[in-house]
């Protein structure tokens, strides 16, 4: 699939991508990786984060890291669109509901991957955006080919494309905690919700 279309100019528009973000640190080193090839949307999209508190301090993280991010942009370049998606932590519980004692890692895990992805997929649709990824693959702690093949299963569903890409690779993860210490980002020690932060 082409990552731009020309235009009747000539010039050759870059391709618009939904990016699914758990958190600002997470976004920031991938960020740097598609900014320059996609015209990205960030989807901030985790009903998984139970605490009221904890999540609009990610989501405040977030927007703080953007802001940054855009005003170092060179110039003409679109800036990177926030959107939220809904926070409902009882949708979260409900999906996971029976899997509460499966340890880090596990089908739990699976169940919100998939949960988030299937929202930035059905988001991507909404915008008009005909490929999507996620920050997820950043992590050293989660498996890229489950990330991948939920990916790729959500986005059928709405004919959207999933960007397999292991955003970790080429010291990725090791350039978001240099990012992240930059700006002075909150870095979070779990996953988001209660079950992860025991």
């Amino acid at each position: 699939m082409s990552e731009g279309n020309n235009d009747n100019s000539g010039n050759t528009a870059k391709q618009r991508l939904l990016l699914h973000s758990c958190c600002g640190p997470c976004s920031s080193a991938v960020l740097e990786r598609l900014a320059p090839r996609y015209d990205v949307t960030l989807f901030f999209c985790n009903p998984n984060i139970t605490d009221r508190e904890e999540y609009e301090k990610r989501k405040a993280t977030q927007l703080q890291f953007l802001r940054a991010f855009n005003a170092d942009l060179p110039e003409g370049a679109n800036p990177v669109e926030f959107l939220e998606g809904r926070w409902d932590p009882e949708a979260y519980l409900s999906a996971v509901k029976g899997l509460e004692q499966e340890p880090e890692r596990g089908a739990r895990c699976d169940v919100c991957f998939r949960l988030r992805l299937a929202e930035s997929a059905a988001m991507a649709a909404v915008i008009g955006a005909p490929v999507y990824t996620t920050t997820l693959s950043v992590s050293p702690h989660k498996q890229f080919p489950v990330l991948c093949q939920f990916g790729r299963e959500e986005g059928a569903a709405f004919g959207i494309t999933f960007l397999e890409e292991d955003f970790k690779k080429k010291d990725g993860y090791k350039r978001s905690i240099e990012l992240s210490k930059i700006h002075n980002l909150y870095r979070q020690n779990f996953c988001g919700c209660e079950f992860s932060r025991r």
